[in-house]
């Protein structure tokens, strides 16, 4: 089959400005539990894109480890380039995009650390693996090969044994949303897009934006 002719018709559910709920984190939670009650493999997975300070892009997968009324959290290497780019840049976007559902999620606002108490409040329930990792990878530096992360893996295992500190240079975000778009698929490309937008008052105002 021609790349060209891949497509797909969307046609599970509706979305309109008479069922949704006023407030854009409510609206978000009643989503998120049915991508929960749908068993997505990986439901947390979402697209981070951020802009350095020139404006060139950067986008990868994250996963999300918390979300209230404050923002939407994520842990990474502060030295990685996203880190970088948040460094520069606080403006970025988070997308969630659940196909089971025929649904995304685009998240757009500033991002900011969080404390260091809930950084390691979530490094410490970590797998062991994966906090020896965060000492043991140099993320998104060049390396001469794989050897280094596995020398690097011996050599924190060695020193900090099961009970790995969390690094400096790995913690949290929270993006705090000044906008927050729902799409539900449609048939015939017309999908259904709301827009909420965060008002002065804490309010959030609603628009149908064109598919």
């Amino acid at each position: 089959m021609k790349i060209a002719e891949i497509r797909k018709e969307y046609k599970l559910k509706s979305l309109s400005e008479g069922e949704v709920d006023a407030n854009a984190f409510s609206q978000f939670a009643g989503w998120w539990n049915d991508a929960l009650e749908s068993n997505i493999d990986e439901v947390n997975a979402m697209t981070l894109a951020t802009a350095s300070k020139e404006g060139i892009p950067s986008a990868r997968i994250v996963l999300l480890k918390g979300y209230d009324e404050k923002g939407f959290v994520f842990f990474t290497n502060y030295n990685s380039q996203k880190g970088k780019d948040i460094a520069e840049n606080n403006h970025a976007t988070i997308l969630f995009f659940w196909k089971e559902l025929e649904r995304q999620v685009n998240i757009k606002g500033t991002i900011e650390k969080v404390s260091e108490k809930d950084s390691d409040e979530y490094f410490y329930i970590r797998p062991s693996a994966s906090r020896i990792g965060a000492w043991s990878s140099p993320q998104s530096s060049v390396i001469s090969s794989r050897d280094i992360l596995e020398q690097n893996e011996v050599k924190f295992r060695e020193q900090f044994g099961d009970d790995a500190p969390r690094p400096p240079h790995w913690g949290g975000y929270i993006l705090k949303p000044q906008s927050i778009e729902f799409w539900q698929g449609r048939a015939s490309r017309l999908h259904d897009r709301l827009l909420y937008t965060v008002q002065i008052d804490g309010t959030w105002k609603i628009e149908r934006l064109a598919p």
